[in-house]
């Protein structure tokens, strides 16, 4: 695919990499030659500097039979501009745009062909809250990912020493829990994947990703660690956009406290929420945070759009006696090194964003992506279509369908029934298959496989 990305920062390099080590022709823009230099020793594709926005920039780009436009520059104004232009002129036909601003997003009719050209929206904030909120409701998660419509989740969980599961075979989940449907979709043991089967061993400090739907989450993670309480009270450091819309969300099903640092911002902050007590503060200040009782704190978000801010108060946070706490992280490099130190989870906004955007890039009926473990590995749900005549998938057993190597069926999802993938499922068609693929490089293979070709029979 002809692919031209507008936007070199964190997450346009981010995606680039992506797209570029599958083999599409990429192009990226930026106004900044530093970073196209550094991208283009790294990576195989091309670089244009100059405004992202100009019809000469995106004509350079090769805008005139680009497939598709991704315009994920710092501005809303240039991404929403660059798909006006690359319509008008070019006719473009997938226009992908960030837009943070939620000024914009309220007012969602006037992204369409008659007005401003947009064919997907991506807002960063709004899919990092998402998440974030989900880790809050399912207690000793590490993700919390969701497929057809939130019907079916994958979820990952650390498993600890006296885990009812640790120590024992896969096979036995099922005995210890005959009523409840679950697949262990890959088992990741000091870094490393390994593909589950019924006589695979769990050990302390695997990490294990299950499908399961949402009620039976806790129940299932009971097997694998001791069970954490509901959370109830949460302390949030900073009130930017992410910290004020995951604040928004749970006041009013949690004790909600959130601490920004700007005078200005603290008092609009305390104007906008209803429930949620707003403390204006340093959350690294370890006398404000004993005066609030962070070791009776269940969950502790640092959501600034400082890394190191984040690191130093979760960080601050967990040696005062929090429960559990997550930090914001724009470094991928930093991403392993803190899960692995005092820091429960570390949240990579450009993963979360990246998933969202791959599902757009991918071939085939592709529902939903979500990147993995730095983008090594990837989750999707794609929609099965043809016949026994026309798809490799489609009126098979799971057992007769040759799945790329490290390649995992975790469940279909048929209408409203979730089915557990087993041996002898049958797949048919409009089915939504849940896939976990170990190595990312595979996706290509899956994406043949659930082609529809009116020769193979």
């Amino acid at each position: 695919m002809k692919i031209i990305v507008l936007g070199a920062g964190r997450v346009g390099s981010s995606v680039a990499q992506h797209l570029a080590s599958e083999a599409n022709d990429v192009t990226v823009v930026d106004s900044h030659p530093d970073l196209l230099r550094e991208l283009q020793d790294r990576l195989d594709l091309r670089t244009v500097t100059g405004h992202a926005a100009y019809p000469n920039i995106l004509e350079q780009a090769g805008g005139t039979d680009a497939e598709m436009l991704i315009a994920v520059t710092s501005s809303d104004e240039t991404n929403m501009i660059a798909c006006q232009i690359a319509y008008t002129l070019f006719r473009t036909p997938t226009k992908i745009a960030r837009v943070r601003a939620a000024e914009y997003l309220q007012q969602p009719h006037i992204f369409s062909q008659e007005s401003i050209p947009v064919d997907v929206l991506i807002a960063p904030e709004d899919l990092v809250t998402d998440y974030v909120c989900r880790l809050i409701e399912h207690p000793g998660a590490l993700q919390v990912l969701d497929f057809a419509n939130g019907k079916v989740s994958l979820v990952a969980v650390r498993a600890y020493y006296g885990g009812p599961l640790v120590g024992n075979e896969l096979r036995a989940l099922g005995e210890h829990m005959p009523g409840i449907q679950t697949r262990v979709a890959a088992i990741y043991r000091r870094g490393k994947a390994i593909f589950p089967q019924g006589d695979t061993i769990i050990e302390a400090d695997d990490e294990v990703f299950f499908i399961a739907s949402k009620k039976n989450i806790r129940a299932i993670t009971s097997e694998l660690r001791k069970l954490d309480k509901p959370n109830k009270r949460i302390i949030i450091a900073g009130g930017g956009n992410i910290g004020r819309r995951v604040a928004e969300k749970l006041e009013d099903r949690y004790q909600v406290k959130i601490i920004e640092h700007n005078p200005e911002h603290a008092r609009l902050l305390s104007e906008e929420l209803d429930r949620a007590i707003v403390l204006r503060g340093d959350a690294a200040d370890e006398q404000l945070l004993l005066e609030e009782n962070i070791d009776a704190t269940d969950v502790f978000c640092a959501l600034t759009n400082d890394d190191e801010a984040n690191i130093l108060s979760a960080m601050l946070a967990k040696r005062l006696g929090a429960r559990k706490v997550m930090s914001l992280v724009n470094r991928l490099a930093y991403v392993d090194l803190l899960e692995s130190s005092t820091i429960d989870v570390a949240i990579s906004p450009q993963q979360i964003t990246i998933g969202a955007l791959l599902t757009h890039v991918r071939r085939g009926d592709i529902v939903a992506v979500h990147s993995l473990r730095r983008g090594a590995a990837e989750a999707i749900e794609v929609v099965a279509h043809g016949d026994q005549h026309t798809s490799r998938v489609v009126g098979r057993k799971i057992s007769e369908i040759n799945l790329p190597k490290g390649t995992t069926i975790g469940c279909i999802v048929r209408g409203d029934e979730v089915i557990m993938a087993s041996g002898d499922t049958v797949v048919e068609p409009d089915d939504h298959v849940i896939l976990f693929l170990v190595d990312k490089s595979r996706i290509g293979d899956v994406e043949r496989l659930f082609a529809v070709d009116v020769t193979f029979v």
